[in-house]
């Protein structure tokens, strides 16, 4: 392999007005790189890789790239291509059978669009790109970059608008295709599972680390403790997020690929993120016995169409993090959307319920957080604004002022006074975020929460659910924070000639996709871990499978006994033989889950192996 860059910038400076971007930045792509891009929103990004892909001219240095190399660059924004059909954004005026023999072409095409016939599309390749979802518009994007085999393919934020499934085909492709890819992306799951090294922009400099996501948390946390040991509430954090990369669900299959020594002495104190059954506890004490209990329900969307799920049963408990998973237009908004309608939220969009019925808590108070907030004033500065909604705020059992929770959200500075219509898209939503908090509810909805959120801010956001005491119920297709931030994992499922139904995943997001596409099994991770083993008996898979029963029913038995003993807590506050003796009981009930979902993977992939 070659060892000249195939793409290099020497001292690069970008100054936008009085603002110097980038400042006399130096790196390079080597063959074979696959580099994730990090920072704050606003911070450069985009006009890094503006710069390296020869889009944008710097004010200062230079850019080299050997003769006869192929870049290809998808934006963020549109490609503006309303009037053509698929085929023509994909293919121009080549005839099929110019491209549909190309192995390239074809996967391709089957990883993101539904094959050769694009059945991902209402109406195949001849679907106008007008009439197209985000989603839909992403995926054509890419697959019309990805079938180009560049020697260098940069892509500013790929998952966008993507589903689960779609994310983990691309993380797979990524890391099988031969040229370099650069990624600017703030999906942390994406970067440990697709990329070899990392780019932070920060303050005009460019900072380089090796490995992905994982790698860069360590390096960083280490680097800020040498830089400036003052800085211990953000060195905390870090740790914190350390501790989650080395103990969490995803380390349970693969080991992230960084020094293992060193993060072991940075975190050897550190704490599990969250502590569930103390969370179960204080959220009893503010829920009481009920929270959201649905049963056997089916809703359609508003304005009233066909039924999207139905026979859907699902009790939320005091306290506990759910994962809400399923295909884009499956129905996920409209079922958040019924809950919060019975529990007295404000819906746009009230769906219509066609049977069963949904109880509330008559303590319920509900936070809802939709895809599209933007439900703030635009001609107030961000600081008044949040001052008059709530001056202090209480937070892991302190009160903190609303400059310093806006300070925990990334509004520091001139843009505490900056008025709410001239912030950015991801400002803004960090600021529904916040707003949605300030209410004080125990039961947050929040739909795609992490959308437009830096790498950063989506940490601080998590470090503050980890402590905040109520139900929680997440749509989102970012696959790290739903592991990180949820406690059980569900899914609306496509059925054939039926509605979607509601299913319990007690496998998390591997057992989701092994649902989605039985034959191919999901590329992550984990899933580079080992070869699947052959030669499985029978007897061995049949085993398995009842083990899978089996485990199933006893966890659904856990999560009753955990909800219930939840109440008994709460009752018992001034008992102190009967709190401690209730408080083992739900110790040993949540070790007894931890230890059946290790033994659930490992079912899971004896019968995965026959597939």
């Amino acid at each position: 392999m070659s060892t000249s860059p195939l793409l290099a910038v020497e001292g690069i400076t970008v100054v936008y007005g009085t603002r110097t971007v980038l400042d006399s930045v130096t790196l390079g792509v080597m063959p074979g790189e696959r580099v994730g891009v990090v920072g704050r929103n606003g911070g450069g990004k985009t006009t890094l890789v503006e710069v390296v892909s020869g889009l944008r001219e710097p004010d200062a240095g230079r850019i080299t790239r050997p003769a006869g190399t192929t870049v290809q660059l998808v934006r963020q924004d549109s490609s503006g291509v309303e009037h053509q059909t698929v085929a023509e954004f994909l293919f121009g005026d080549q005839p099929s059978h110019a491209w549909a023999g190309n192995p390239l072409v074809r996967e391709v095409l089957e990883g993101l669009i539904g094959g050769v016939s694009a059945t991902g599309y209402p109406h195949g390749m001849t679907t106008s790109m007008s009439t197209m979802s985000g989603g839909q518009r992403r995926k054509a994007e890419l697959a019309r970059a990805l079938m180009q085999d560049s020697d260098v393919v940069i892509l500013d934020e790929p998952t966008n608008h993507l589903e689960v499934e779609a994310i983990d085909w691309l993380a797979g492709f990524i890391t099988r295709r031969r040229g370099a890819t650069v990624v600017v992306t703030h999906d942390r799951w994406f970067l440990d599972a697709s990329c070899t090294a990392t780019w932070e922009v920060a303050d005009g400099h460019v900072h380089k680390y090796e490995g992905g996501y994982a790698a860069f948390v360590l390096a960083r946390a280490e680097r800020q403790r040498r830089e400036d040991v003052a800085q211990e509430r953000r060195s905390n954090l870090l740790r914190k997020e350390l501790a989650w990369l080395r103990r969490g669900a995803p380390a349970r299959t693969s080991k992230p690929k960084f020094r293992i020594a060193a993060a072991e002495a940075l975190i050897s104190h550190v704490p599990p993120p969250r502590d569930s059954v103390q969370l179960a506890q204080t959220a009893s004490a503010r829920l009481g016995k009920k929270v959201v209990n649905i049963h056997d329900a089916a809703f359609a969307p508003a304005p009233a169409e066909q039924t999207v799920f139905d026979s859907v049963s699902w009790n939320l408990a005091p306290g506990t993090r759910y994962g809400l998973l399923g295909p884009n237009g499956i129905g996920k908004t409209t079922l958040l959307n019924a809950i919060a309608e019975a529990a007295g939220g404000q819906v746009d969009n009230p769906p219509e319920k066609r049977h069963g019925r949904i109880e509330v808590g008559t303590t319920v108070v509900v936070g809802v957080l939709s895809q599209m907030a933007d439900e703030t004033p635009p001609d107030v500065q961000v600081l008044p604004y949040v001052e008059s909604l709530r001056p202090m705020v209480e937070v892991d059992g302190n009160d903190i002022s609303a400059r310093s929770l806006l300070e925990r959200f990334g509004f520091t500075g001139n843009r505490l006074t900056t008025f709410i219509r001239d912030l950015s898209g991801g400002e803004r939503r960090r600021l529904a975020l916040l707003t949605v908090l300030l209410a004080g509810p125990n039961v947050l909805l929040l739909d795609e929460p992490t959308n437009d959120l830096d790498t950063d801010t989506a940490a601080e956001f998590e470090d503050l659910l980890d402590t905040w005491p109520g139900t929680v119920v997440s749509v989102s297709h970012d696959r790290y924070f739903l592991e990180r931030t949820c406690d059980q994992m569900y899914a609306l499922l496509p059925r054939t000639g039926h509605p979607a139904a509601l299913r319990h995943l007690v496998g998390g997001v591997e057992q989701y996709l092994a649902l989605r596409n039985p034959v191919q099994a999901p590329v992550s991770p984990s899933a580079v871990s080992a070869a699947p083993s052959a030669g499985r008996s029978g007897a061995e898979v049949h085993a398995a499978r009842k083990n899978l029963q089996r485990i199933e029913r006893r966890l659904a038995k856990i999560e009753e006994l955990l909800a219930g003993l939840a109440v008994e807590v709460e009752q018992a506050a001034t008992d102190y033989e009967l709190l401690q003796r209730l408080l083992g009981e739900m110790n040993d009930l949540t070790k007894e889950k931890q230890d059946l979902e290790d033994e659930w993977l490992e079912s899971a992939e004896v019968v995965a192996d026959t597939q």
